[in-house]
């Protein structure tokens, strides 16, 4: 567990963490009517950089647009994210690698169930690079809790609310002595986890859900597809069928929070060796080095001058 850092950007302007609050009747508050991401900001002594910022800001875009929260568009742009996110960085001054949560907050008080024209917030805070899950080979179990279809609350947004449905798997797979869970979807096809995208590798080949597999279009996901197409590792999009992960050469996950961290165990079942395997422990140090230097990309925003 992690606490935010001292001050969080919140009203337009840099506020005390315990300061910043959202009002009990907004939409935020009653319907869980927010939308997130988290990217991660690394510290090497006075420079500071973002990775993948512009995507990050694309993602709260295009979760606002799928939602229908019409006011994000109109009221910020990329220029003012990264503004802000620069401010919030300095204010901190975090030492070491820290993430950063942005939230928009639909903050219209008892609006009824509705969004297009309602009054947001946007929130900030930072908080230490503590991974969600463990980095040394991680036990996971298929969750009896079914992942929330496309046509109920869309994946490719990130809805605080439909976070509950997170929640519910992940607290089986903790009760049930695992580390996180595997989503599946209504056919019994694997998702993802609770918080994060899943690979696995069989006979050299990389494999993991389509978008169209009730998954988040993960940014670390696509990340990881990219590395793997530079180092040519052959992969593939395509259904997952859960069955394939018990006889799978490796498995392992990847996300923000998660990093690109190896599976070793899913329902009981010893994945391979029970070692980090070469394709994933390849594409986990090329993931690594991705997040603080990138010269072919464009994937690092520097955040201590100007735009870059």
């Amino acid at each position: 567990m992690t606490n935010p850092h001292a001050y969080v950007y919140f009203g337009d302007r840099i506020v005390a963490a315990d300061s910043a609050s959202v009002n009990v009747a907004s939409s935020a508050v009653l319907y869980g009517l927010s939308v997130y991401t988290v990217f991660p900001v690394h510290v090497d002594g006075s420079a500071r950089t973002a990775f993948r910022l512009d995507d990050h800001f694309r993602r709260l875009e295009e979760s606002c647009k799928i939602i229908g929260i019409d006011r994000f568009a109109a009221e910020w742009d990329f220029t003012k994210f990264r503004a802000a996110v620069v401010e919030l960085i300095e204010r901190n001054a975090p030492v070491t690698d820290v993430f950063v949560r942005a939230t928009v907050h639909v903050v219209e008080s008892i609006p009824g169930t509705r969004v297009r024209g309602c009054a947001i917030q946007v929130s900030m805070f930072v908080y230490d690079a503590v991974p969600i899950v463990p980095q040394d080979g991680m036990r996971l179990k298929s969750s009896p809790w079914r992942r929330i279809p496309d046509n109920a609350i869309p994946s490719r947004a990130k809805v605080n609310g439909a976070y509950v449905n997170s929640v519910l798997a992940k607290q089986d797979a903790i009760d049930s002595g695992y580390d996180d869970c595997i989503f599946l979807d209504g056919n019994g096809h694997v998702c993802e986890l609770s918080a994060a995208n899943i690979f696995l590798v069989r006979n050299g080949t990389l494999i993991t859900p389509d978008v169209s597999c009730d998954i988040l279009d993960g940014i670390n996901r696509r990340t990881i597809l990219t590395l793997a197409a530079e180092g040519g590792i052959p992969f593939v999009e395509r259904t997952v069928d859960l069955t394939e992960l018990y006889i799978a050469d490796e498995v392992f996950v990847s996300g923000t929070s998660a990093g690109a961290a190896p599976v070793t165990e899913v329902d009981g079942r010893l994945i391979a060796d029970g070692r980090h395997g070469p394709i994933s422990q390849a594409l986990r140090k090329r993931h690594a080095a991705a997040l603080r230097t990138d010269e072919l990309h464009g994937w690092v925003t520097n955040l201590t001058g100007s735009p870059a």
